[in-house]
């Protein structure tokens, strides 16, 4: 399936790398050309969508989509890496009753927007270098700190303190691109006056993509030995379903495949969005358009999907 196209909603499974994962698609799909969506670290299962094919065009709008999570927090200790995998840090016995509605109101206070500094172990780059090769030349740097959104957070579970004193919760969250959930677990301790760290993530969701609509990679290759391959494709116009959609006549098409510059009037009052998605009338998505930043009431090109010389 060298030409495949479109994205495959992976579930990537705990102690695999993300580009371990790509690895492994590009293998079952025999194809060069792929690429995530949203690093997962190795310890963290769940939604991994990867882009193949012309649907390579489209990694970073479904990188910057919603991501859901579920995970849990472990007070009582730190660890360098902010979860379970890392060395201890810091270690308090939780020596006091947590109750739900303490931690319900301390995720109160960190719904919204939030400033987080990326943990020393993550692929955040300074001066061109991974922060995690920095760490784990035991170097620490000034990180760039970033202002993300946490959308939502709720307490799934009961608070449970266990008899060597650590105490423990589930949560679901939805937040922005590039939250780290590792820090938001350390700042949830803090709040509570004990070290803490994640000790549990499953991603469930990222942007439309839900863990239901997931493949595993057994599954993948149980599918290649029927040759129902393609059933695990989504196509480029599922995945841009969000954006709306404006569909266009044959002879605007042709324009759009030379990436003209149209008037917004095509985008039916749509203007006030980021991108809007043009359409022929087949239905196929032609490419991504935009407010021109110089001329009024203009939209250019964000991103083409398909060109006067696609065939």
């Amino acid at each position: 399936m060298e030409h495949a196209t479109g994205v495959i909603p992976l579930w990537k499974p705990r102690g695999m790398t993300s580009f371990g994962a790509v690895k492994e698609v590009k293998k079952i799909f025999e194809t060069k050309k792929a690429g995530h969506t949203g690093t997962l670290d190795p310890d963290v299962d769940g939604v991994l969508p990867i882009c193949l094919g012309r649907a390579t065009k489209l990694v970073e709008y479904l990188t910057a989509d919603r991501k859901m999570y579920e995970g849990e927090v472990t007070l009582g200790f730190s660890t360098t890496t902010e979860d379970q995998s890392g060395d201890l840090v810091e270690q308090k016995q939780v020596d006091r009753p947590i109750t739900s509605e303490e931690v319900e109101a301390v995720f109160g206070e960190l719904t919204g927007e939030i400033t987080q500094t990326p943990p020393m172990f993550s692929a955040v780059k300074v001066k061109g270098k991974r922060l995690y090769e920095y760490a784990r030349e035991g170097i620490t740097v000034e990180r760039p700190q970033r202002n993300v959104t946490i959308y939502n957070l709720t307490l799934l579970s009961p608070v449970t303190i266990t008899e060597d004193g650590l105490c423990r919760f589930s949560f679901r969250t939805e937040c922005s691109k590039g939250t780290y959930i590792r820090t938001l677990s350390v700042t949830i301790g803090e709040k509570l006056g004990f070290p803490a760290h994640m000790s549990l993530l499953t991603r469930t969701a990222s942007g439309v993509f839900q863990g239901k609509d997931c493949f595993t990679l057994p599954e993948l290759i149980e599918l290649k030995n029927d040759n129902k391959l393609k059933q695990s494709l989504i196509s480029i116009e599922t995945a841009l379903s969000t954006y709306p959609k404006i569909l266009v006549d044959s002879e605007i098409e042709k324009k759009v495949l030379n990436g003209a510059i149209l008037p917004a009037s095509i985008a039916n009052g749509n203007v006030d969005e980021t991108l809007v998605a043009l359409y022929n009338q087949q239905e196929e998505c032609l490419a991504l358009y935009e407010k021109h930043p110089n001329r009024i009431g203009m939209l250019k090109p964000a991103k083409m999907l398909r060109s006067a010389d696609f065939s």
